[in-house]
């Protein structure tokens, strides 16, 4: 690895603010490695943080839609998606969101019915999950994408499961496991995200492969509606 990529790996960590529980240890590692990764191929400036402020979101979504009214939430309201928001940012500081990302972990009857307990209902995370996704998606109501990832893993989300369906439904009827950023049908009216879900966990290099992909995908179509200039370079 040559100097110059050493320092952007290492740079990934100090950009990375997040305090991570157990099961959110492996998607900040993967997040670290695929923002170095992004570093490497855009040279633009990243930014990252652990909270989302409501306040902010809805600053701008009044600015982008004058019409509209909105909910004006109080001070210290904020969502938190476990990996944070990763963005990059215009010459006046404006972020913009280029990844967005969360992991669930939902299940244990598995562990239950070889102790020989009876199953516990299913679907509490994903209820969580279904609120995030709707207040990701109108903040970014203003963009044509939805730069968000959801992994889950566990016996609740094995293949034939009916949570795979509540997440499906979550996903807009999408497909689950593929990569969905920018905003598709008639007049981008599905603003998807992706969801990737099974029984096992998810690796880091497979969360970081798909972390990469995503924030490549926002970044482009960034720099094909604003265009190059209009960002902060990394070294600004």
């Amino acid at each position: 690895m040559s100097e110059k990529s050493r320092l952007r790996v290492d740079r990934a960590g100090t950009i990375i603010n997040a305090t991570s529980k157990e099961q959110e240890k492996s998607l900040i590692q993967a997040l670290e490695g695929a923002t170095a990764r992004l570093l490497e191929d855009f040279e633009l400036k990243l930014t990252h943080k652990k909270r989302w402020e409501l306040r902010e979101i809805v600053d701008r979504l009044k600015g982008d839609f004058p019409e509209v009214e909105f909910y004006a939430p109080p001070k210290n309201r904020y969502m938190d998606p476990d990996g944070g928001v990763l963005s990059i940012s215009d010459h006046d500081g404006t972020e913009f969101p280029i990844l967005i990302s969360e992991v669930k972990n939902q299940g244990t009857n598995d562990l239950r019915a070889a102790e020989g307990k009876k199953p516990q209902a299913m679907g509490n995370a994903i209820e969580r999950l279904g609120k995030n996704v709707i207040g990701i998606r109108t903040a970014m109501l203003s963009e044509g994408i939805v730069p968000f990832v959801c992994f889950g893993y566990g016996v609740d989300f094995k293949e034939g499961s009916s949570i795979r369906d509540r997440v499906a439904t979550i996903a807009m009827f999408g497909r689950l496991n593929e990569v969905s950023v920018v905003n598709s049908g008639d007049s981008e009216r599905f603003n998807r995200g992706s969801f990737f879900f099974r029984k096992k966990p998810w690796s880091v290099s497979e969360m970081e492969d798909v972390l990469v992909e995503i924030g490549s995908r926002s970044i482009h179509y960034y720099l094909a509606k604003y265009g190059n200039k209009y960002f902060q370079k990394e070294t600004e």
